[in-house]
């Protein structure tokens, strides 16, 4: 990978490049950069950048305020979505961030949107199996019946059905076998928009 051959001061400021593309969907500021890695002045991010140009990395105008953009050597080699975890479909489980990615094409491939693998059978009535990949669209808000991936106060996150009820918040799983869980207090970190199976 082309990455293998940076120092890891410029592989910082290259993982930040990659990490606010694939947050935001444009790249940052020279200004930015430097207030994410503490540098003094603006000026201490230009060799860092300059070295990754020189590496293939990135390439640069001078003629605009986010003037960095990957190469399409770099571009196509990080084709795809992010696959940032495991989201468990049985009981509460951390979601785990993992350093992977999973291309499903054009049809998902977006901002904002990053996937999720199952583990758990608590949604397999509605068709998400262990092992599913969930494409998932990062929101703060649902509607009322959206498949999301919640949050609960002690970090855990869970894929269920999303409903709010007049004193507290029903997580509805999808298996009859199983009982819904009530809290107050999760928070939706993202709404299910695809399902993929490997068969």
């Amino acid at each position: 990978m082309l990455q293998e051959t940076l120092t890891a001061q410029q592989a910082k400021v290259f993982k930040l490049i990659l990490s606010h593309i694939e947050q935001f969907g444009n790249p940052p500021t020279i200004r930015e950069i430097a207030e994410q890695m503490n540098f003094k002045s603006p000026n201490g991010v230009v060799g860092h950048l300059k070295a990754l140009q020189r590496k293939g990395l990135i390439d640069r105008s001078s003629h605009k305020s986010r003037a960095i953009q990957l190469t399409a050597e770099v571009s196509e080699e990080l084709k795809g979505l992010p696959l940032v975890g495991r989201v468990s479909a049985g009981m509460l489980d951390e979601a785990v961030e993992l350093n992977e990615r999973i291309d499903f094409g054009e049809f998902w491939n977006s901002s904002g949107n990053y996937v999720l693998e199952v583990e758990g059978d608590s949604m397999i009535e509605a068709h998400i199996a262990p092992g599913d990949y969930l494409v998932v669209k990062r929101r703060r808000t649902a509607n009322k019946g959206d498949i999301v991936i919640a949050r609960t106060s002690e970090g855990d996150a869970t894929v269920k059905y999303w409903y709010p009820e007049k004193n507290r918040i029903r997580l509805q799983p999808a298996n009859k076998r199983l009982k819904p869980i009530y809290t107050k207090d999760a928070k939706v970190i993202g709404v299910v928009t695809g399902v993929v199976r490997r068969v």
